[in-house]
């Protein structure tokens, strides 16, 4: 049974479970940038080692639960060179251009999944779905505009700019090919391919462009340990959630992040939200509501075979 065709029936204790596990994905994820901002390494080689400490973890996971790793196929390794090229262009993009382009440029990703899993995986969103995208993108963009900071333009704005817009195109990337991936493997497996599979990009990066591998202070490789647990447990979630349900949904629910992320920033670092930056996330958090409110996928002639 297809994706598509779990979305026409009555939701089921199993998809529920899956949604559960995605919006603890995502407020998980939520964390990332907290632990980013602590660690002193580059954008590159900060990636690198979440990879690096997450591995461990995952290869444990599958000898206990699956007695190995198995085979890595094509889905789950270009989904490791997909997340290692989200997360490079994402920090480069960071530094280069304004907080408000590198933080709404990659809000695009719904958009493209949804296109994506309509065209490649017969996944055909209803009107309320698309509203609900609607609101829950603008919901982040005014978050975004809101945490700009005045004149704060980059030093390259342009190639800022163009890598945020391809950070969207990578992670969109990343989520089809982790849903094809769990077409025939387990979420561990998947995810312990991957990582196995990016860390080895991002460490290239970081050493062709010349960043900081190692932290300066022996306390500073807590954050990039708290990055691979992270890791583990929010894109663990979300990959064991694009098994059960539609990809556009999955990329939709994950827009929690930034509003998980502003309220972590405010209880760690004291950043206050701003009556904009609220107002931001209640329209988030109200699109993704909107949109699972009968908006789900609509069945297909290829679903009913």
């Amino acid at each position: 049974m297809t994706a598509a065709s779990l979305e026409t029936r009555p939701q089921s204790d199993h998809q529920r479970l899956a949604m559960a596990a995605l919006i603890f994905g995502a407020l998980a994820i939520g964390a990332a940038p907290i632990f980013v901002r602590l660690s002193q390494t580059g954008p590159a080689a900060t990636g690198f080692w979440r990879l690096v400490f997450a591995l461990p973890i995952l290869v444990a996971l599958s000898v206990r639960r699956e007695g190995g790793m198995g085979r890595a196929t094509a889905a789950n390794l270009t989904a490791g060179l997909m997340f290692a090229l989200d997360l490079a262009c994402w920090h480069y993009g960071i530094r280069f251009t304004s907080v408000a382009n590198a933080t709404v440029l990659p809000n695009l990703t719904p958009v493209l999944v949804t296109l994506a899993a309509w065209f490649l995986f017969k996944e055909k969103p209803r009107g309320v779905f698309l509203v609900g995208l609607a609101v829950a993108v603008a919901g982040a963009v005014v978050m975004a505009l809101a945490n700009a900071g005045a004149g704060a333009v980059g030093t390259r704005p342009h190639l800022g700019d163009a890598l945020s817009i391809s950070t969207a195109f990578w992670y969109g990337l990343y989520f089809v090919a982790v849903r094809q991936a769990r077409a025939s493997q387990s979420a561990t497996r998947v995810m312990a391919w991957s990582s196995l599979a990016g860390a080895p990009v991002l460490l290239i990066v970081a050493l062709v462009l010349g960043e900081r591998i190692i932290p300066a202070d022996p306390m500073l490789w807590g954050p990039l340990a708290a990055l691979g647990l992270v890791h583990v447990l929010g894109q663990g979630s979300i990959a064991w959630a694009l098994g059960r349900l539609p990809t556009a949904t999955a990329a939709l629910v994950v827009l929690v992040q930034p509003v998980a992320a502003a309220l972590l920033a405010y209880a760690v670092f004291g950043e206050a939200m701003t009556p904009i930056q609220t107002l931001g996330g209640v329209m988030a958090l109200a699109g993704v509501v909107i949109a699972q409110w009968k908006g789900r996928a609509a069945p297909t002639e290829a679903a009913d075979a």
